[in-house]
């Protein structure tokens, strides 16, 4: 165990080896099957560690012309990018970072394909299968009311029976949240069924995200099966752009407990926030795993001393979970939360002015921190 004294908490740490036994098993996928990988940048935007991702994988995804830029400018490869809608002001820029532009529709497509293809990008279109097996309404893109992609039936009255327009190389479809290759086998089943015509018309397929390629326990082998199917059925590339399967289970966040306090039971109120730096837990929600709480942190009453683990700032809700502990808690004590170089950085606030945490990397037994933020990076995000 690395020496902590020294570490600035509230602290992300990515941990290379464990971040680089998933590019491994990723890289096999690609190998296998001829597929292309792409990080999903919406997920993990550790860009410090891009060039160790390009080596293994074949480019990114963007949502965002920022993103896009922090691909090409940080790994290279193929950038591809979706968005619900495009801003004039920023197109032209857009075809000179990505190689590949999906649409969201095909007003989008009409709008601003002509400047697309004159760019020399490769353009595809958004499809929404109606059908999803995401639990969280929240994270689901094929819910009812979804502004997410073009729905069978307004693909067939704007295609009918000529296929994709002219111009038109590749279909997207992303309806998976932390999922299996089981649910990919019958989304991809609904895919086929009800805009598999069009598939022989175009080169490529988008699978978008959600694959948990690296939990452990995925069916590697059937998601290899469904993308050589697929590939070979249609004479496609297939691409799939995971954010989380990249650094599942590769990331940290180091807290200190700054203070107990008593109401209807032991309150532990710590230096990272919920609100603030893992705001999945509140939206998602759920509970984040603890690394080093002896044999590790248990559920409510499963040792001796129960605590509720809050954040500092004034949000009421900002609070953690409930854990139960071997040893009572002490200010000055460190947590290490399990799970957390996703969805985390991306998406971090400075609410209540609570600085942001730094970034780490861990090689070995040795943590060396990266990035730390200030005063100046508060209040640069306000005028």
């Amino acid at each position: 165990m690395p020496d902590l004294s020294s570490l600035p908490t509230p602290c992300y740490v990515t941990d290379r080896e464990l971040l680089t036994k998933n590019l491994e098993i990723l890289a096999g996928v690609q190998e296998r099957t001829g597929c292309n990988i792409l990080l999903a940048q919406k997920a993990f935007s550790m860009y410090a560690l891009y060039p160790l991702i390009g080596r293994y994988l074949s480019g990114t995804a963007a949502s965002s012309l920022f993103e896009a830029r922090l691909g090409r400018e940080h790994m290279g490869g193929e950038t591809h990018i979706y968005a619900p809608a495009y801003q004039d002001g920023e197109f032209d820029e857009i075809t000179r970072v990505c190689g590949h532009i999906v649409f969201n529709s095909f007003a989008q497509w009409r709008a601003f394909g002509p400047r697309a293809k004159a760019a020399g990008c490769s353009c595809g279109i958004r499809v929404n299968p109606g059908y999803s097996e995401i639990r969280t309404a929240l994270y689901n893109p094929c819910a009812p009311g979804s502004r997410f992609g073009v729905t069978p039936e307004q693909f067939e009255r704007e295609c009918g029976e000529r296929g994709v327009p002219e111009g038109v190389e590749g279909l997207h479809f992303h309806t998976l949240c932390e999922q299996g290759a089981d649910v990919l086998e019958r989304t991809l089943a609904r895919v086929e069924e009800r805009f598999g015509r069009y598939l022989h018309g175009v080169k490529w397929l988008n699978m978008g995200g959600g694959h948990h390629i690296t939990r452990a326990g995925y069916d590697v082998e059937l998601l290899e099966r469904l993308v050589t199917g697929v590939r070979d059925r249609y004479g496609v590339r297939v691409y799939l752009e995971p954010g989380e399967a990249i650094a599942l289970d590769a990331g940290f966040l180091y807290a200190r407990v700054l203070d107990i306090t008593e109401n209807g039971g032991r309150i532990a109120i710590l230096d990272v926030s919920a609100a603030c730096h893992m705001p999945d837990v509140l939206e998602m929600p759920y509970r984040p795993e603890i690394e080093n709480a002896g044999a590790g942190a248990g559920s409510h009453g499963e040792h001796a001393y129960d605590y509720r683990l809050a954040g500092p700032t004034c949000l009421a809700g900002d609070v953690i979970g409930e854990y139960s502990f071997k040893k009572p808690l002490k200010p000055g004590d460190m947590l290490i939360f399990r799970d957390m170089a996703i969805y985390t950085m991306v998406k971090n606030n400075t609410f209540n002015g609570v600085p942001l945490p730094s970034i780490a990397i861990k090689c070995g037994e040795n943590i060396e921190v990266i990035k730390r933020f200030g005063y100046e990076d508060f209040k640069t995000r306000l005028s």
